[in-house]
């Protein structure tokens, strides 16, 4: 199941009420809720406090006792395809997915600049930066393996519209990844040029192995309104 089109913007306060968050339901069976995550919103609350996805779940029970749960993670400033399990057993067999790597992600960036092939691959193991920076990550021959396939799909001046898959699901691996190979991604605040732009990196698709017997559900988030401009000018079309 997929769906298509823009969701409207949070609400000015910033804060996402329960009709918003339920608006960005991509995908809902007994098992499993797939929503479009907003760019800017942390998926659970921080240290510092905050609004955060996890604060308006309870929105999201449609009839079962308990709110659904967090599969995986996305970053505050990535936007797209942020899957739930619905109950605890649920939530068991997702999170096994997932540390299997049996989930395929798809990611959607724009990057500064671009490689010179067409198509490839990046294995380069991570470490964290440092105790002070919390989950900042860095190239570290010491850390645990990163692996990310790579494409590019689109391409406009000084810039490249990638296609990302990893392979592993390390902290900020694509991030880091693409500034490691001398192509940040754009707007990227700590590991590119960061500048007015929001961090152009969407969570376009996921597939999940969810059932026996059955193909995996394939959901597709849309394109997010803040990078559709450069999106645009790499030779997207829009559906």
């Amino acid at each position: 199941m997929s769906r298509s089109g823009l969701f409207p913007p949070l609400a000015r306060s910033g804060h996402m009420t329960a009709e918003e968050i339920c608006s960005r339901l991509l995908y809902r069976d007994g098992l499993m809720l797939v929503l479009d995550k907003p760019a800017g919103i942390a998926v659970h609350r921080g240290p510092k406090g905050g609004d955060n996805l996890e604060a308006h779940f309870e929105a999201l029970r449609f009839g079962l006792p308990r709110p659904p749960a967090l599969a995986h993670r996305l970053d505050r400033d990535t936007s797209g395809c942020l899957v739930l399990g619905r109950h605890h057993k649920a939530l068991e067999r997702l999170s096994l997915l997932f540390k299997q790597g049996k989930v395929q992600k798809t990611y959607w960036a724009v990057v500064e600049g671009g490689p010179a092939d067409v198509t490839g691959t990046i294995d380069l193991a991570l470490g964290r930066l440092d105790a002070g920076r919390g989950w900042w990550m860095r190239v570290d021959p010491a850390g645990l393996p990163a692996a990310t396939r790579w494409s590019v799909l689109g391409r406009a001046a000084g810039l490249a519209w990638l296609a990302l898959k990893p392979l592993t699901g390390r902290t900020h691996q694509l991030r880091v990844h693409a500034a490691a190979m001398g192509w940040p991604i754009l707007g990227d605040p700590i590991y590119g040029s960061g500048g007015p732009v929001r961090l152009h990196l969407h969570a376009r698709a996921v597939k999940v192995p969810l059932y026996k017997n059955k193909e995996p559900v394939a959901v597709e988030a849309p394109v997010p309104e803040h990078m559709r401009e450069r999106l645009l000018e790499c030779a997207w079309q829009p559906a």
